[in-house]
């Protein structure tokens, strides 16, 4: 015992002495935080062994060789030494520029550039050209390959086929709809000017609107893509054409562009089939390796950091790196799997797919239940940080009339944490040996157990909360670490291989899981165990110090349990695996989906459901992920409809009556108007058809023609977005690429002449150059407009020369003025996008701003609403039914998908984000990194619901001893959720308002404290009471009794809210003897510190929204 004091007297003396150096050198860690190994199972054979491993990674980051870094050519001090540093760069490039060519990147640049090189044959190649005809407009087959290249794989290649097929077909049936509409009116009943309008308003503004509409309501690139396919398609038939001004029939132009549409979807698939061929099956497959790999190597980093109680653990480059990794394996695993499911079913594999999908989604749920467990980590570090700031000084014990809900008592993660001592010594970091090594089994560690010391019965060698993480990572650290170590290296061995072998699942894998879990689960009962006794033992603390206390056990058990969840969710993941291996090992062909007629479901009357297989709570419709947030809801937009009519008295005539009801019924018509998909292609109509007119008026035609103003229109198309700020970075990128593709233009034919051969080399390498800005750069709206301005110039000069059937001599006929064809595409694209800004910005404009602010404000009411709910509250009430379905022994606090849904509300609101940073105001530029900072608080907060929801869900039934617990906090978790709410909803109001904050926000940490502090009274109460009674416990009645008299300090709460918390308990429930035991407090305590993250993620946005809108005092002049 004096061994360790001394060792305590002489760290802390050693930060503060005179004679070392400064700053103090850290002291090392005695030779207890040296973490000694524990029995662990091999995953591949089940075997328990003892053998040495480190869950450290190897640092991947370290020097290299000079062979791969290109060296100046005037470093040489001599002719030969400079000659070498030349060719050695020359080296290095062409290793490089090889590595390159054969990445995925490099591929498909090449790839789309041939597929652009053969598309051109259908201008250059004389017999390519005579097949389309004798019309002008063979440009468009390049366009079409441009727009679905063959960078992709081939189930996303089946997408853009069908895609493009749909889109040429709409184009065809409203071209063939317009010439009918104009041959009727215009040549038979001759009324032209009818005629006219009918096109305008019903082929262009109807056709082009739907056109919008679906473009937003899919919120798909490919869909986005097809939308300018059918676009160009519409534009030139309707507009450009003279069938349809001169009410003449015919079907040329639409034969022709079922001929284009053939030669470039042929061109582009057989490019991407057989040049360098990329399966989506494949690349899943590929990214769940990766992936499962990824969350291996997070895994065990976020456990060596807890273990070592280094937060710089989780800043390293490494773990960055890691987690970046992770996330894009992540990303890319969702995007192969969309991708692949066109793979499964044109080859009838349908089941493989939906196993494939169900690993997925498990690999997914993974990745949830790693994040709780880095929120565990979190909440660690924290503590450990408040800890190390506390002040040093006296303090005296709390007596037993102190009151524990004053100020003075608020404490939280921040608390000043006193021990009775000047001193206050911070966890060691709890290293692994250093002699760790692979081939030691079995051999005895030369590192010393724990001494005997910590188990005092006295507990005075636990003086401060840091002092039992040691001793809880002492006890059950060598088990944690065996149990991270089998699953990081199941997750390291990933099983699967190419589509169509078998998945080599390691049969061991399920049973040596389950030993692991055994193993840690005994340890983790008995280090649980141990860390409460040593809390229990120890009388001479104060209230505030043995609160800090059992905040700390909490956190020990959070972070145990949720490795523990892990751990469930890997057992899932297995299950997946083993489902999907018998679905391959038979592979059985179906083509279920080409049954059309099995899908048709005829309604029926909906069948009465047993009430005892209801859920407690009903799943909701799950969120599609391409959607962007529609902001206020309807059922608000409803209520603030109606309020006024609801208040209105009853007592009116008929004809207020029948005004209520007509009123009511229009507002409901001009509300569904009001949507914004609706909304945004009737703004595309009206625009389009303002624009198209001039094509239509015989005193502006010519002027529309000259300038080529289907062009312009087609750019009107492309440019308008959802949103304002959309709109400005797609316009601008269409200007720039259309300025940079004339300049190509006005250049490759100065120096080929008109030549076909020099001009199809030339516009190869320019297309090479726009490939590579969008496969490899990323940038695809910018290179394709490059390409597109390229082709409209270019290709369609050169086939003037070819003396095709088009009113061209304004532009030189079979000698084109390519000065003049350049620019009056550079002006017809111009005017259309200004023309595009135009609209957005003034009819219906949808600020990406404003979605944003409503988003989020949306999005901060919803998680109000579902902590308002009691995150313990399902618990209670799943307990006291006697009639809970199986579903409800797992039921969580929120709904089934509100997680998922809430998760990708938030992956929308940050596209938003990044549109709004476009959008420019006189006000000044949204301030984008302000709100990256409010969203990444939002997602911790969304972290910590999930690692909530999981404690609920893997809780099972409640002890006697944890239902006595939460009925007598009911009334302060009633308060502590309404908290909460409330400060959800006024930072709600405030960023939606753009309204300063008061300086009244109310605390959630003081009604937090006033929970951990009832939590402490009734412990102590309970103590005594069993103390009296000779060693029984209280009865349910004492319980009852005691949480009414401790309540009186607390304030009021309704009864609605107390009656929530009571879930289906209404009453004090007749529990008879209730045995209190240590590990009852934990569900309470994990709450609350799940809790306190929350808070301080709230305050975070709070500041953030501070500095943005500013604070108000008392002492503001509003009135004005």
């Amino acid at each position: 015992m004096s061994t360790t004091s001394n060792t305590g007297t002489t760290v802390a003396g050693g930060g503060s002495s005179s004679s070392g150096p400064w700053p103090p050198r850290r002291a090392r860690p005695p030779a207890r935080s040296k973490l000694r190994n524990g029995t662990w199972i091999i995953p591949g054979t089940g075997e328990r062994t003892r053998r040495q491993f480190t869950l450290r990674q190897p640092n991947l980051d370290g020097p290299g060789d000079d062979d791969g870094v290109a060296q100046s050519p005037a470093s040489g001090e001599t002719l030969r030494g400079k000659a070498w540093n030349a060719w050695h760069n020359t080296q290095v490039r062409a290793s490089r520029l090889w590595s390159w060519v054969n990445s995925p990147n490099g591929r498909g640049t090449i790839k789309c550039s041939i597929a652009y090189l053969l598309a051109s044959m259908g201008t250059f190649y004389r017999p390519a050209a005579e097949f389309l005809g004798p019309m002008d407009g063979k440009h468009i087959v390049a366009t079409i390959s441009v727009y679905f290249h063959p960078a992709r794989t081939a189930g996303s290649q089946m997408e853009a086929v069908a895609i493009a097929v749909v889109a040429v077909c709409y184009a065809m049936f409203i071209g063939t709809l317009s010439m009918a509409t104009s041959v009727l009116f215009g040549s038979v009943l001759d009324m032209v000017e009818l005629s006219y309008a009918l096109v305008l308003i019903i082929f262009i503004g109807g056709g082009l609107g739907f056109v919008g509409w679906v473009k937003h309501k899919l919120n798909n690139p490919l869909v986005s893509v097809g939308a300018s396919i059918a676009s160009i398609g519409i534009i030139t038939i309707v507009t450009k054409e003279n069938s349809v001004h001169t009410g003449v029939f015919t079907n040329q132009k639409i034969i022709q562009s079922l001929k284009i549409l053939l030669m470039a979807t042929t061109i582009s698939t057989l490019v991407n089939l057989l040049i360098w061929p990329v399966s989506a099956r494949q690349g899943l497959r590929k990214s769940m390796r990766n992936a499962s790999t990824s969350l291996g190597e997070m895994l065990s980093m976020i456990s060596s950091g807890f273990l070592s109680g280094a937060e710089e653990d989780f800043t390293s480059p490494a773990f960055t790196k890691a987690s970046a990794r992770y996330t894009s394996s992540l990303t890319q695993m969702n995007k192969n799997a969309r991708e692949s499911k066109y793979e499964y079913y044109i080859l009838g594999h349908e089941q493989i797919y939906r196993h494939d999908k169900a690993v997925v989604k498990s690999m997914e749920s993974l990745a949830q239940s790693l994040g709780g467990l880095r929120s565990a980590a979190n909440t660690q570090f924290e503590l450990l940080k408040e800890v190390g700031n506390g002040p040093l000084c006296y303090s005296p014990a709390v007596s037993p009339t102190t009151n524990v809900f004053s100020p003075t008592f608020g404490r939280s993660l921040s608390a000043t944490l006193r021990s009775g001592g000047n001193r206050i010594s911070g966890l060691s970091a709890i290293d692994e040996a250093p002699n760790e090594r692979s081939d030691q089994e079995d051999e005895p560690t030369p590192i010393r157990e724990t001494p005997p010391v910590l188990l005092t019965p006295s507990g005075s060698s636990l003086r401060t909360p840091s002092d039992m993480f040691e001793l809880f990572i002492a006890r059950l650290g060598p088990s944690m670490k065996s149990l991270v170590h089998t699953m990081a290296e199941m997750l390291k061995e990933p099983p699967f291989g190419a589509p169509g072998t078998p998945i080599s699942i390691n049969e061991n894998f399920k049973h040596s899981l389950s030993e692991a879990v055994s193993l840690y689960n005994q340890a983790r009962g008995n280090a649980l165990e141990e860390l409460y006794k040593s809390i229990e033992l120890s009388k001479a603390r104060s209230e505030e110090l043995q609160a800090d206390f059992e905040e700390v056990a909490a956190a020990c058990g959070h972070f145990s349990f949720s490795l523990l969840s892990f751990a469930d969710e890997m057992q899932k993941y297995l299950d997946a695996l083993d489902d999907l291996k018998d679905v391959t090992e038979h592979d059985k062909r179906t083509w279920k989906w080409m049954k059309v007629w099995k899908r048709i479901k005829f309604q029926s009357k909906p069948k009465d459901q047993d009430p005892e297989h209801l859920s407690l709570l009903k799943p909701i419709r799950r969120l599609r992920q391409s959607r962007l947030p529609q902001g206020i809801p309807d059922s608000m937009k409803q209520r603030r409809d109606t309020f006024n009519w609801e208040a209105a008295p009853r007592g009116e005539s008929f004809r207020d009556k029948l005004v209520r009801t007509v009123s009511w019924n229009l507002l409901k018509f001009f509300r569904r108007l009001a949507r914004d998909d609706l909304r945004f292609g009737l703004k595309v109509g009206i625009g389009a058809t303002l624009y198209a007119m001039f094509a239509f008026i015989p005193q502006t035609r010519p002027v529309y023609a000259h300038w080529r103003g289907e062009w312009g229109l087609l750019s009107f198309m492309i440019v308008c977005s959802m949103t304002v700020g959309a709109s400005n970075s797609t316009g601008l990128a269409r200007f720039t690429g259309t300025i940079m593709g004339a300049a190509f233009v006005l250049v490759n034919w100065w120096i080929s002449n008109g030549n076909a051969i020099a001009l199809a080399i030339l516009g190869w390498a320019v297309a090479f150059g726009a490939f590579y800005i969008m496969v490899d750069r990323g940038n695809a709206p910018f290179g394709r407009f490059i390409l597109l301005s390229y082709n409209v110039s270019s290709l369609y000069a050169y086939s003037l020369t070819q003396m095709v059937d088009d009113d061209d001599d304004d532009e030189g006929g079979v000698h084109p003025i390519i000065l003049t064809i350049a620019f009056h595409r550079v002006v017809a694209v111009s005017v259309g996008i200004l023309w595009g800004l135009i609209i957005c910005r003034l009819i219906w404009p949808m600020s990406a701003r404003r979605k944003f602010k409503e988003g989020l404000a949306v999005l901060y009411l919803q998680m109000g609403l579902i902590w308002k709910r009691g995150p313990l509250a399902i618990l209670l009430l799943r307990s006291g039914s006697n009639k809970a379905s199986a579903a409800d022994e797992t039921a969580s606090y929120m709904k089934m998908g509100e997680q998922a849904a809430m998760q990708r509300y938030a992956t929308q609101l940050q596209t938003l984000r990044a549109a709004a940073a476009n959008e420019y105001e006189l006000r000044g530029p949204f301030p984008f990194a302000a709100y990256g900072r409010v969203m990444a608080s939002t997602q911790r907060v969304l972290d910590a619901f999930h690692a909530m929801s999981l404690v609920t869900q893997k809780h099972g039934r409640l002890s006697e001893g944890e239902k006595a617990l939460l009925y007598h906090t009911a009334e302060e978790r009633a308060q502590l959720c309404a908290r909460i709410c409330h400060v959800f909803q006024v930072l709600a109001s405030s960023v939606m308002l753009e309204y300063p904050l008061t300086d009244a926000i109310p605390s959630v940490m003081v009604v937090r404290d006033k929970l951990l502090g009832k939590i402490f009274r009734f412990r102590k109460e309970y103590t005594a009471s069993a103390a009296e009674q000779g060693g029984s416990r209280p009865s349910s009645a004492t319980t009852a009794g005691n949480g009414n008299s401790n309540g009186n300090g607390n304030g009021s709460v309704e009864d609605g809210g107390k009656a929530a918390m009571l879930g289906a308990m209404d009453q004090v429930p007749k529990l008879g003897d209730v045995v209190l035991e240590e590990p009852d407090y934990a569900l309470l305590y994990a709450y609350a510190l799940v809790t306190g993250q929350v808070a301080k993620e709230l305050k975070v946005v709070e500041k953030e929204v501070e500095a943005l809108f500013g604070r108000l005092d008392e002492d503001a002049l509003l009135l004005q």
